[in-house]
């Protein structure tokens, strides 16, 4: 991240989003504000999805985190969860489109700069902020999170639902697990979803170069990938973290699902989702 600079990699990931709408006639994910955040963008956004080095992978598995975040925020919501956390919210628009709001606190957390232009757009596009959504800034690097949300007026004692998406891979892992360490510790109890990538080493071959190429693509807009996890080792570590159910969606749990049945017997790469909660 670039001190004082929206991500990039955010915009990136939020143009891939309206690109699906578009070019993949929203087969993932319904997202009817995703166009209109970026306002005159749409072209740029569908040239930037069809030159993308990954082909659509990469977008349908944007599109994809983003169906099982929903789909497990709704569940949340069913079984008691008061309070909605998107942590690293970047341009998503679900706290601007869910019916789920006027039951809800909402907390947006994200980078200064990046929530700054995130508002400018929402307004230029005249999006309606729900009454019930706080704006929370934070830099996860040099803040805890308990400190932005126990401000912000979060209360650990209701239960809670966390989406991290498109965040953990360009954080040290020191500071994904200061993360998860706050949720798995939260009295009212929390589920949270964010996806994250394997080693290099463990993908395999036909798959290696779409990994290297995404590393180095985001690498040259100043914004890094710093953690990878292997599956088994990150499972275990949540659950001696305090998260007593843990479920892995893996590439080839999402492509089954998600993704066109040409491309389902593709060699399996890409990002994992990580959907866990304390009870």
């Amino acid at each position: 991240m670039q001190p004082g600079q929206p991500s990039l990699t955010a915009l990136g990931a939020a143009r891939l989003r309206a690109a699906h709408q578009v070019l993949d006639n929203a087969s993932i994910l319904c997202d009817p504000l995703a166009l209109r955040i970026l306002g005159d963008d749409i072209q740029v956004s569908l040239d930037h999805a069809r030159a993308h080095t990954s082909g659509p992978r990469l977008r349908w598995f944007i599109a994809a985190r983003s169906r099982i975040s929903e789909e497990a925020l709704t569940e949340a919501v069913n079984n008691g969860a008061t309070q909605f956390v998107v942590l690293g919210a970047g341009l998503d628009t679900l706290a601007y489109r869910t019916p789920l709001a006027g039951g809800l606190r909402i907390f947006e957390v994200d980078f200064p700069a990046t929530q700054a232009c995130k508002r400018d757009m929402l307004a230029a596009a005249t999006i309606a902020v729900p009454d019930t959504l706080t704006y929370v800034a934070i830099d996860f690097e040099r803040q805890t999170l308990a400190e932005a949300l126990d401000a912000a007026g979060f209360v650990a004692a209701e239960r809670s639902f966390f989406s991290w998406l498109g965040v953990v891979p360009y954080l040290t892992e020191t500071a994904v697990f200061s993360t998860l360490g706050y949720i798995a510790r939260l009295e009212g109890g929390a589920e949270v979803v964010f996806d994250y990538v394997n080693p290099a080493s463990s993908v395999a071959p036909a798959g290696r170069a779409a990994h290297q190429a995404l590393a180095e693509r985001v690498a040259a807009v100043g914004e890094s990938l710093q953690s990878y996890f292997d599956t088994a080792s990150l499972c275990a570590r949540m659950s001696a973290t305090g998260f007593r159910h843990v479920d892995d969606v893996g590439p080839d749990r999402i492509a089954a699902r998600f993704f066109p049945e040409s491309e389902r017997t593709a060699p399996a790469r890409g990002g994992h989702i990580m959907h866990a909660s304390t009870f």
